[in-house]
């Protein structure tokens, strides 16, 4: 029996048996974890209500065959009182909790980025200082750019040329919103081009296939990206990107 300690955020629960419950948990160091916590159903258990979505919790686990468990919960921050009070914010807490699980598809891989974003994005619902729907979307912009999917804005998102082919006056180059980022002329249709419309789609499709190493590589160099597009410029997330 291997024991082991972190802390984490709860994600979502769901029953087991007649008494137990497995636990979903974002941790700092381990990643997303699945435990099993015994008997927290029963009203006598001794740390079933620590264990709720938008709980900060301090965990003591050992490794089990398929589930670890649950030995030991302490409760470091719980966000759910102020939250479940006010629908909007209740309503982005769960979609950072859903779009958390959904971005470490792997367990027992460490994703400390994620869970400080999420923790962040917790503490900015929790204290009601900005709009519910601007917190949610500057937690969704910045953990698609922690997990390698913001938008590559600097070369072409398609082979990484870095001549975007804007024109004299000034104005950016096109962005095809297939492409994932502005491509080069080699990748656009022709102007005035009465099949440019269908003609591009079926382009960027096959484009987008053959080139999805690169533009996976330029997007996770565009991170700063998601960065500015917080509405608190050096805020409370500061320590989170």
């Amino acid at each position: 029996m291997s024991l082991y300690r972190d802390d984490g955020v709860v994600l979502r629960t769901q029953k087991l048996g007649e008494a137990d419950r497995i636990v979903t948990v974002l941790a700092r160091r381990t990643g997303r974890i699945r435990a099993v916590a015994k008997g927290v159903r029963r009203t006598k258990s001794r740390f079933g209500a620590r264990l709720e979505p938008f709980t900060h919790v301090d965990l003591l686990l050992y490794t089990g065959r398929s589930l670890d468990v649950i030995t030991q919960a302490e409760t470091v921050r719980a966000y759910g009182e102020p939250l479940s009070a006010d629908y909007p914010r209740y309503t982005s807490g769960t979609a950072m909790l859903e779009t958390a699980g959904r971005l470490t598809p792997v367990e027992k891989e460490p994703a400390l980025r994620q869970f400080l974003l999420l923790v962040g994005g917790l503490r900015a619902l929790g204290e009601g200082q900005h709009d519910p729907r601007l917190v949610l979307d500057a937690f969704l912009l910045r953990s698609l750019a922690v997990a390698g999917y913001a938008p590559a804005l600097a070369e072409c998102a398609l082979c990484g040329a870095a001549d975007l082919g804007g024109d004299s006056g000034g104005r950016a180059a096109p962005l095809p919103i297939p492409a994932g980022g502005p491509a080069s002329p080699s990748w656009r249709p022709p102007r005035g081009s009465r099949s440019s419309a269908s003609s591009s789609g079926s382009t960027l499709e096959s484009a987008t296939r053959r080139g999805s190493s690169s533009s996976c590589g330029s997007s996770r160099r565009s991170t700063a990206w998601a960065a500015r597009s917080s509405p608190w410029g050096s805020g409370s997330w500061a320590a989170c990107s």
